[in-house]
């Protein structure tokens, strides 16, 4: 049984949903030190430069910053290493199958626990150009003053 249940966020990657087009999203849980649970319970992480990439059939996560435990002694971690991450072969086969697509990239979208353990969501993602995000933006701003105008018209 676990400690916790339930879904816990500790980081989140809004840039990427407005950076990229998510075309799919998989789950994967971390292989991490003690030291890195600990400073992620406490609830410090930075997925802004992170991505993901294969390395002989393998999905590391690159670039995440994860802080050094303030508590910790000669035996904490480095903030940006290279961090493995666990999917089942097919979903591994699948990942690797897209990315060989031109175009399409790794990113990371948050990091959370489930049930006491640290999972990250990473999505493939395609690059959005700059009238693509600007089209994005007004279509936001229009249905934000929908729903105002109807709120206080309904007053």
């Amino acid at each position: 049984m676990p400690r916790e249940s339930g879904r816990k966020l500790i980081a989140q990657n809004k840039r990427a949903r407005h950076d990229y087009h998510i075309e799919d999203t998989y789950e994967a849980g971390l292989v991490l030190m003690g030291t890195e649970v600990k400073s992620l319970r406490a609830g410090r992480a930075s997925l802004a430069d992170g991505f993901a990439q294969v390395k002989d059939d393998e999905v590391w996560l690159m670039n995440v910053h994860i802080p050094e435990y303030h508590m910790g002694t000669w035996t904490n971690h480095a903030a940006r290493r290279p961090r493995k991450l666990l999917l089942h072969r097919k979903e591994i086969g699948k990942i690797i199958a897209k990315t060989k697509e031109s175009g399409l990239t790794l990113v990371p979208l948050a990091l959370y626990f489930k049930d006491g353990r640290a999972k990250i969501e990473i999505g493939i993602a395609r690059g959005k150009k700059t009238w693509d995000k600007r089209h994005d933006l007004a279509e936001k701003q229009a249905t934000r003053e929908m729903a105002r105008a109807l709120r206080y018209r309904n007053r």
